[in-house]
């Protein structure tokens, strides 16, 4: 099985996963996820890990000790003829290879790194949820017209969903030149045909539904009846997406970041930046590279945790 139907199989699944709007015992689809939610661990993990994220990241500037892009030490960095300076009273995770404090770049970092990931994410919603809107609403209500269309546009999404997103967002980044928001629009072109063909997948379940039926029979238009019934019945597996996408998101742009098509001010902390850095040094002074990394793979993990569990909680097969 090739990656492009692997990777279609899985948006389609997460679709069909999703698409039923009421549970049978008459509840809200979103007050019985919310239930469930509650009582995931896996749900609770990651939404601890994302709540410190988002903290550090807004208050993480008030509370850096000093000023990241100081190098107060540089004289003492140095005089150790350039070894680690690790961590102790006045540097909790020590010094960086000019002589700045390491753990108040992670901290004022932090809300690089989530503004990059949000960005991109946004990025990438709005434009596949464009195109999976015009994409859905012509193979359903659109004729032999809209199913052309909808042919053409699957063909594209495919084409992109069948190249690795690593290479398609260096591709871009390539493209636009080195600077942060190059890195948000190449993440962010990465993610529109995940979130294009998972909209469509569900749009298409919705569009056969009694009551897209009994609105056509009413004489709606067909563009009130996609707006007003089927886009937002269908929005579910796009928002379980899109908070596995922010983990992705953080990921991509932290390795293009550490491939030197990010920002191009090295001043700036940024943890992929910080990393990209630390590469050179990590013979001498791993933990240089450790902090980094370990933020990078633990803010992922509670967007990936907190994603997984919503697409457990809205999955219609394990609700009673």
């Amino acid at each position: 099985m090739s990656l492009a139907t692997t990777k279609t199989s899985k948006i389609d699944r997460l679709a069909e996963l999703t698409a039923k709007k009421e549970t049978s015992s008459g509840a809200s689809l979103w007050r019985e996820a919310f239930r469930r939610l509650r009582g995931s661990k896996m749900a609770i993990i990651g939404a601890i890990v994302i709540a410190a994220f988002v903290v550090v990241a807004i208050v993480g500037p008030w509370l850096a000790p000093y000023a990241p892009t100081a190098q107060t030490w540089r004289g003492e960095v140095f005089a150790n003829q350039g070894r680690f300076v690790g961590a102790r009273g006045e540097n909790l995770f020590g010094l960086d290879h000019l002589g700045r404090d390491m753990f108040s770049r992670m901290l004022v970092g932090a809300r690089q790194t989530l503004l990059v990931g949000v960005v991109s994410m946004l990025i990438g919603l709005v434009l596949g949820a464009l195109v999976g809107v015009v994409s859905g609403a012509a193979a359903t209500l659109g004729g032999r017209a809209g199913q052309r269309l909808d042919d053409v546009v699957m063909r594209v999404t495919d084409i992109m969903l069948a190249l690795p997103s690593l290479l398609l967002a260096v591709s871009v980044a390539a493209v636009l030149g080195q600077s942060l928001t190059t890195v948000m629009i190449a993440v962010g072109v990465v993610q529109i045909p995940i979130f294009a063909r998972l909209l469509r997948g569900s749009m298409l379940a919705q569009g056969g539904k009694d009551y897209v039926l009994a609105a056509r029979s009413l004489g709606i238009r067909k563009r009130r009846i996609v707006l007003t019934q089927i886009m937002p019945n269908s929005l579910s597996p796009v928002i379980v997406q899109a908070t596995l996408s922010l983990a992705t998101a953080i990921i991509e742009a932290a390795a293009l970041s550490y491939l030197g098509l990010g920002n191009p001010d090295p001043a700036v902390p940024e943890w992929g930046v910080m990393l990209s850095q630390a590469q050179r040094f990590f013979d001498n002074a791993p933990m240089m590279s450790m902090y980094p990394a370990v933020a990078i793979i633990v803010t992922a993990l509670g967007f990936t945790l907190l994603g997984e569990a919503m697409r457990e909680a809205l999955d219609p097969k394990l609700r009673g």
